[in-house]
């Protein structure tokens, strides 16, 4: 798998080598020496490549936002977060493969879509852990959702165990309680902060 074209060589910095240690459909784990623009001597880090993901913040006409609760094998935890999955069309994809990744996965783990005349409005990207990986994840604000005929479609192997509605100061609560714990909620949580689509 190769890494990302977002994370390039450029003003000062130059891969000089790579070693490969393992190598999956879903990511890499290598040994990059790199040169950076304040150290002439290269370095060597290591570094997992992942494909990039989109994370999206349903938000239902009463201003409710859905959450689903997932078993984490890494964290031996189930925890509450919004839905999220990797872009598995290719590693570059455009805008519009990007949505439909995000439609997909909003369907598919939430049994939620987008209502008619809904917007689902890009916010940029973030870096999950810059330390170790070059994963990025795309941030949609969908709204207003609404429940789909079909219901949820997820894989069985993602471990959903359930899905539901929080006010913005109930999920404001679980954040402040340690109760929502992962890098990915917590980011877009902060950018619809920042942007000023939820208050704090």
């Amino acid at each position: 798998m190769q890494k990302s074209n977002l994370v390039r060589d450029i003003d000062g910095w130059e891969t000089v080598g790579t070693e490969m240690h393992y190598e999956s459909p879903n990511l890499s784990v290598v040994t990059d020496e790199v040169r950076t623009p304040t150290r002439s001597e290269p370095r060597k880090w290591s570094v997992v490549h992942r494909k990039p993901a989109v994370v999206i913040a349903p938000v239902t006409r009463d201003g409710k936002f859905v959450l689903i609760r997932e078993e984490r094998i890494p964290i031996r935890a189930a925890i509450w977060s919004f839905p999220a999955g990797q872009i598995d069309e290719t590693l570059e994809p455009d805008e519009a493969a990007v949505r439909e990744v995000a439609r997909r996965e909003l369907r598919e783990e939430t049994g939620w879509e987008l209502a008619p005349g809904a917007e689902l409005i890009s916010l940029g990207y973030f870096f999950s852990s810059p330390g170790f990986t070059d994963e990025l994840c795309h941030f949609f604000l969908a709204r207003p959702v609404q429940q789909s005929a079909n219901g949820p479609q997820h894989d069985e192997a993602e471990s959903i165990l359930d899905c539901r509605e929080f006010s913005g100061d109930v999920v404001r609560q679980m954040i402040a309680d340690g109760e929502i714990r992962d890098s990915n909620t917590l980011s877009l949580w902060a950018r619809l902060v920042a942007r000023g689509d939820i208050f704090p």
